[in-house]
């Protein structure tokens, strides 16, 4: 014999209401900020309920993606959020080529090494940087170090 369904009482019956406290208990606060302005809009366009968990998954999962790609970034603790956006490769004098290479991120999936050296200015800190964000953009944990830092890191790890 099955188990009877379980539900959360909400007041007068609400539908609405009832799935949103369900969206807080099960801890979906995407679909609860999309929940409220999507029921009224499905039910005037006569949408199948299919479309509407769909919809309702799609923000769910959208929501939590660019919530890991926050906390990625905040855990990074990039300096500047400096990015490729903002980067003129022309003026750089690392080459285009080695520039388009190190951006398509396959050197950290194979576990390589980068050092970046060159005279102040250069765009160095830019470039990695940058690089950095590629690669949390890409679902990559990145760490940014100082020198400073990372030498005492090692230090206090002796």
């Amino acid at each position: 014999m099955a188990a009877p369904l379980r539900t959360v009482a909400a007041p007068a019956g609400d539908p609405l209401a009832e799935a949103i406290a369900l969206t807080r208990r099960l801890k979906l606060p995407h679909i609860r900020r999309t929940l409220p302005d999507l029921v009224p809009t499905a039910k005037a366009q006569r949408w199948d309920p299919a479309e509407v968990v769909r919809v309702l998954l799609a923000e769910e999962a959208a929501g939590r993606d660019r919530a890991n790609l926050a906390t990625r970034r905040k855990r990074a603790s990039f300096p500047a959020g400096k990015t490729f956006g903002d980067w003129d490769g022309t003026a750089s004098p690392i080459p285009r080529s080695t520039q388009d290479a190190l951006k398509a991120l396959e050197w950290v999936t194979r576990r390589e090494n980068l050092c970046v050296c060159g005279p102040s200015g250069t765009g160095k800190s830019h470039f990695c940087e940058a690089l950095g964000q590629a690669a949390v953009e890409a679902g990559l944990a990145v760490a940014w170090f100082t020198i400073e830092d990372l030498g005492a890191l090692v230090r206090r790890h002796r």
